[in-house]
This record gives structure tokens, sequence and C-alpha cells, in this order.
């Protein structure tokens, strides 16, 4: 049985508005296995992208604890915090975040500049994350050369170039038609199978979900039912030993 990579412990997330409290999340307990593929669905305002905030050290929590990979996030200072999350998270978003003045094999290229790495080590990962999301012969290509569903692949590629444990995903087909929509979430789906990503998904869209191992519904910062998806993780990692930072 796969051991768990994500503990959330009576986890609470409270905002201040003013003088009101807002509680976003009240105090959920949720665990998540290395291979894992969850999906995050909920109305607008239930605490999806907060719970992604918080696996990916953006935010810290109210009370309760987060913990990923055995490492109590609550504990780290800011800098420890920074550090850990270039080594073991990857974020796609709905909008790809590209740097238009930038090649796809330098925007993918950007996060192992934090890296204690050669220029080679770099240049094989970067081929090696391209190769994967099918964009080996667009690395010359600028964003602007680059359909809506050819970005997002590049930002996928870019989120997985440093190897991380854990991909975390708010609405990466929201911005694309049908056709892109689905061959992202067949990329995931290969992701997740052959090479073992563990990856935690925001989706409002049902067939989207239904690509995850399981189905988590939220409301008002509640953790409600749980369905099933696909199966099946798989365990395979192409891009060697994690690099070193610098």
């Amino acid at each position: 049985m796969a051991s768990a990579l994500v503990t959330l412990d009576k986890t609470a997330k409270i905002y201040r508005r003013g003088d009101e409290d807002v509680k976003v999340l009240a105090g959920i307990d949720l665990t998540i296995a290395e291979g894992d593929f969850v999906a995050l669905m909920g109305p607008s305002g239930s605490g999806k992208t907060t719970i992604l905030n918080l696996l990916g050290g953006i935010d810290r929590p109210s009370t309760g604890s987060v913990r990923v990979k055995n490492v109590d996030l609550g504990r780290l200072s800011e800098k420890e915090l920074a550090k850990w999350r270039s080594m073991n998270v990857g974020f796609v978003f709905q909008l790809y975040h590209l740097i238009p003045v930038l090649t796809a094999f330098e925007n993918v290229e950007l996060p192992l500049l934090l890296f204690r790495m050669s220029k080679a080590e770099r240049a094989r990962r970067v081929k090696t994350a391209l190769g994967v999301v099918g964009l080996s012969d667009r690395e010359g290509h600028f964003p602007r050369q680059l359909s809506g569903g050819q970005e997002q692949r590049v930002a996928i590629a870019r989120a997985i170039v440093a190897d991380p444990a854990l991909l975390l995903a708010d609405e990466p087909t929201g911005d694309l038609d049908a056709k892109s929509a689905d061959e992202i979430l067949g990329l995931l789906d290969v992701l997740n199978r052959d090479l073992g990503k563990t990856i935690v998904m925001v989706t409002h869209d049902p067939k989207a979900a239904a690509h995850a191992h399981r189905i988590l519904h939220l409301d008002k910062g509640i953790l409600g039912a749980e369905t099933a998806g696909a199966a099946n993780p798989g365990q395979s990692r192409p891009f060697g030993a994690a690099p070193a930072l610098t």
C-alpha cells in the first residue's frame, strides 16, 4: 500500500476581513497517498484553491497542520518554505503564466536556474520534460506561436522539469476548447499512471474530475462526500536524481 504523501490534520484557514473572521476551511482531515490523483470539486468560495495554496506552501493554516513528505509546512521559515517548494511542488494554473519573450525551452528551464546544475544537465531535463508533453519540436517557439493547448503543455513541462513529488493543478482546462482540454487531461493521466506523479486538481468540470482516482467535494470549507474516478497510478520516473539547490 502506498505511503501517505499529504496529510491535513484538523486544518483550518481563517481570513480577517475588516472586523470579521471569514472561515474558509473548517478543520478538515485529509490523507493523499503517493501516486494518487485527487480532484477537488465544489462551488466558488468552498475552499478548493485554499487547499492547493496550503499544500504548495503558498499559504499557512490558521490552526491544524499540513504535512507533505512528512514535513510540517507550518514550521518552516519563509526561506525554508521557498526552498522546499522549489524542490517538491509543481504548479499548473488555468492561465499559463508563460513569459512571452522566452521560448518554450527557456520557459521550462526557468525553475532549474534555482538549482546547482550544469547547463548540459538543465538542457537534458528540459528536453525530457518537453518530450513528455509532446512538444520536442516546439522548443524554439515563443508562446505567441503556440496554441492554447500547447501553451498549457509548456506550463506542465515547466511544472514537472524539477521532478517534484506533488503536482497541483488549478482549473488546468478552464481556458481551453474541448479538444485541447481532452488532450491536457490525457497528459495528466500519463503523468500519474506512467510517471507516478501525485496530482491534486481543482476543477468545476465533472468530465475532468472523472480522470482522478478520487473526487472530493467541498462546501463552505467542509469536506463532504467522496466518489471514485479512474484508478491505477504508475511508478516509473524519467528525470533521474533530484537536483541540488544552489
